[in-house]
């Protein structure tokens, strides 16, 4: 039985008009760069879609339209994707690339088409675009390989290898068997096959598109679920979740942690004074300032309110004491002008230290809280230590 070619080419482009409207439609009210991906890569499949109906054409309408204009779109719809997915994946998207290579590739095929009429050096030509099209992508995604790699790039390796196999195998069976290569509808095993491949795999690559941006949004959901939304740093769910894990590689690792609860002093008076737009601003500056005087080893967050933690693996009491004199002193030096006047800021800080073995994180953040309130007590604008000594005088 027979199977007629340009049939199956106008069934891919179907397909890729049916996956180009799932994926346009797929990403809702999303407005992040996981939507903006899979949009370009919706756009890409609309314009193979137009390659494959001219493709599937061909002896049907002019060469011109069949073989520059086909090919054309073919290569544009590539780039897309390359964009889309290095997009989708964080990494720098070569844009100047796929599209010199699309510019290229193109020239070549209308050269081989127009000026020096040769098949299969036209079939070489779009063969090496689209080859480098599929090493553009399948570079970034190969860290999917790893142990605990992501599903969505392990699928879409396997589909971008595939293809990369059937363009190579179609492009080497008429030197292996001899035979002069028929055209691009040519009735022989290694077309059908690759034929059959590619107008299936909108369907195929689509699903990994998809798969990918689910991943994707997830992370970003999860990630803004550990973000303090006034202050950019880490919130209460974060810390804590850092807090267990850096504990723990402290246990493993037989080292001490050292942990600073900071409180801004008279924080109530401020939103009296400023309202509570002036007390955004007020916590906004009182975050950088703490973030300039760290270190970058250390992780800050926000608990709640004008209360913000430091944890800072390696370093025992000394080390965490000398720390918290540095910001308090980062934080009494800033200056701020809110409204037209000036605003003096202190801060009140607790400092524990966890003792290597220790495992107990809520116990640990205890300690500092405590220490804290110390602070608050004996008279604010200072350090105290979780044992509730005075670690320095007020200033």
């Amino acid at each position: 039985m027979s199977i007629d070619l340009a049939t199956v080419a106008l069934l891919g482009a179907v397909q890729a008009w049916l996956m180009a409207i799932v994926l346009w439609t797929s990403t809702g009210s999303y407005a992040g760069v996981a939507r903006a991906s899979l949009r370009i890569r919706a756009v890409a499949l609309g314009l193979e879609a137009a390659a494959w109906v001219l493709l599937g054409l061909r002896g049907q309408v002019g060469e011109w339209l069949s073989i520059l204009v086909a090919n054309g779109v073919m290569l544009v719809s590539y780039a897309m994707t390359v964009h889309a997915l290095r997009m989708l994946l964080g990494v720098p998207q070569r844009r100047r690339l796929a599209a010199a290579v699309a510019a290229a590739g193109w020239l070549a095929i209308a050269w081989f088409a127009v000026v020096d009429p040769d098949y299969q050096a036209r079939v070489l030509c779009a063969t090496l675009a689209v080859l480098a099209y599929l090493a553009m992508m399948l570079l970034p995604l190969s860290d999917g390989l790893r142990r605990g790699g992501s599903s969505a790039k392990r699928v879409l390796l396997v589909i971008l290898t595939t293809a990369m196999w059937m363009l190579c195998w179609r492009l080497a069976e008429p030197l292996l068997s001899a035979r002069p290569a028929g055209g691009f509808l040519a009735s022989s095993f290694v077309n059908t096959a690759f034929l059959m491949f590619s107008a299936m795999q909108p369907l195929f690559t689509s699903i990994g598109f998809l798969l990918l941006y689910n991943e994707t949004m997830q992370k970003e959901l999860k990630s803004l679920a550990r973000i303090d939304p006034l202050t950019g740093v880490a919130n209460r769910l974060a810390l804590v979740e850092a807090a267990e894990r850096l504990l723990e590689e402290a246990t493993r690792d037989g080292r001490p942690l050292g942990v600073l609860m900071l409180d801004a002093d008279h924080f109530k008076s401020v939103n009296d004074r400023f309202g509570h737009s002036g007390g955004d601003k007020v916590l906004r500056a009182f975050t950088a300032s703490i973030q300039r005087a760290l270190d970058g080893g250390e992780v800050f967050g926000r608990i709640g309110g004008e209360e913000f933690v430091v944890l800072s693996p390696g370093i025992g009491l000394a080390e965490a004491l000398a720390l918290a004199g540095r910001l308090r002193a980062a934080v009494a030096g800033m200056g701020l002008a809110i409204d037209g006047q000036t605003l003096a800021l202190t801060v009140s800080v607790g400092v524990a230290a966890a003792s290597p073995g220790e495992r107990d994180v809520a116990s640990l953040l205890r300690r500092a809280d405590a220490a804290l309130y110390a602070a608050k007590r004996a008279g604010r604008d200072r350090v105290m230590v979780a044992d509730g000594d005075p670690a320095q005088p007020p200033a």
